[in-house]
């Protein structure tokens, strides 16, 4: 029987953390990555080996204001087309002015430093890699954690919780855990083909 995390009865938070207690490597894809939302789990990702069979691969899709969303979707004509190359280019460009105004909000803490040098130093040894899904905007929330374990090799969490301190942790969401090993395999489908493509 799956279960349901609500932030508020069940948290999300917790049962990803002891899953990444037992776990070999990890998936994950958000909409949104918070900086300080990733001191939550980074000790558990500090484990890893790095490089791609033993790290976390982070996939972050296109992040746009609601007032961006609401314009685009209204606008005449528009379908869906696939960002260019330099169109992709200004988009990371973005999306590290954005890393940056997060850490430029309030005093940083004596934790919010080491969090950030552990950051630093797990995508300098490739514990974690992250890369930015441009092709098209994508706002899905997935956590695959890799087990050594025979009877569940692959758990997903699946849902609404971007990878921040509120989503994870307190802000009212809806996910469910995925363990059925059919359905995870093709989670774990999915997010190849996305990783592929990523840049």
């Amino acid at each position: 029987m799956p279960e349901i995390f609500d932030n508020i009865e069940q948290k999300l938070l917790p049962a990803l953390k002891r899953t990444l207690e037992v776990s070999t490597r990890a998936d994950f894809c958000v909409g949104y990555f918070n900086l300080r939302g990733w001191r939550q789990i980074d000790s558990e990702i500090e484990k890893y080996l790095g490089g791609e069979r033993s790290c976390c691969r982070l996939l972050v899709g296109m992040h746009r204001p609601p007032r961006d969303e609401v314009h685009n979707a209204l606008a005449l004509g528009t379908g869906n087309p696939e960002i260019d190359r330099g169109q992709a280019i200004r988009f990371k460009r973005k999306m590290a002015e954005e890393f940056h105004r997060q850490l430029t909000i309030g005093p940083p803490t004596e934790a919010d430093n080491r969090g950030l040098q552990r950051l630093k130093q797990q995508l300098i040894d490739k514990k974690l890699i992250v890369k930015l899904y441009t092709r098209n905007t994508l706002h899905a929330k997935l956590y695959l954690v890799h087990c050594a374990d025979h009877q569940y090799p692959l758990r997903g969490y699946l849902g609404s919780s971007n990878l921040t301190f509120a989503g994870l942790g307190y802000q009212e969401e809806l996910n469910i855990d995925v363990i059925d090993k059919d359905a995870t395999k093709k989670l774990n489908r999915w997010f190849e083909e996305r990783w592929g493509v990523a840049a």
